[in-house]
């Protein structure tokens, strides 16, 4: 999963190389996607919000659904709400291959506390999506949070076995349904604390997969690292 097309590295380099426009506001921002006064102004998440799942929860205390039905992961590390126009800002990172939103995103990311994992995994895209899209968005955003939080990637162990429908226009159990059996793991995660990167947590269907997987394998916790989450109506 950590392939890159010729494309991709083409413009991961061009634009390493390069200052560009802030993507927002189109101010100067030397070599970050986004100037800092457009950084300041995106929604970040309430201080408060619950350490399994970080949806917002009164004293940052664990929800009522966490508590009713808990998720395989054990928590949830997140930046923004997946609200304009940080939405906007991950569809063109993932539709456009707007790259250097990944670094950024791995950047403002790696500014949290690091947790005390023993492996990152990025969110494996299946191989036909991979193609199709040139790089995974995941893996490029964990890019920034391996080197500051002096993890290794591991893109390879965790694969994607089926070619899901999308997520979004599913109702929650449909989600469920849809991602059962998605994801297998080729190694021995026992007692581990496995760190998995994506890029927005909606219901957490699919991360709530994935950690199952893994906890199959022995990981003794695992950890969401998001950059968006999408708060409830």
């Amino acid at each position: 999963n950590d392939r890159v097309s010729p494309s991709a590295l083409a413009r991961r380099v061009f634009d390493a190389l390069l200052p560009h426009d802030c993507l927002l506001c189109g101010a100067l921002a030397s070599s970050d996607a986004v100037c800092a006064e457009c950084r300041d102004e995106l929604p970040r998440l309430a201080a408060e919000r619950c350490p399994v799942c970080a949806l917002p929860s009164p004293g940052s205390q664990t929800c009522g659904l966490c508590l009713r039905a808990p998720p395989r992961f054990d928590a949830t590390l997140a930046l923004y709400a997946y609200e304009f126009p940080v939405d906007r800002m991950i569809q063109a990172l993932k539709y456009q291959a707007r790259l250097p939103l990944a670094r950024f995103f791995g950047e403002q990311l790696a500014a949290l506390a690091a947790p005390a994992a023993d492996c990152l995994m990025p969110m494996p895209l299946h191989p036909l999506r991979l193609r199709e899209r040139g790089f995974n968005q995941a893996v490029e955003i964990a890019r920034p949070l391996a080197r500051s939080w002096r993890l290794a990637i591991d893109a390879r162990s965790a694969r994607r076995a089926a070619d899901t429908a999308p997520q979004a226009d599913l109702a929650l159990e449909a989600r469920r349904r849809n991602v059962r059996g998605a994801f297998t793991c080729d190694i021995d995660l026992e007692g581990s604390h496995a760190l998995v990167v994506d890029d927005v947590m909606t219901s957490g269907a699919t991360l709530d997969e994935l950690a199952r997987v893994l906890k199959d394998r022995g990981a003794a916790r695992v950890t969401n690292c998001v950059v968006a989450r999408t708060l409830r109506e």
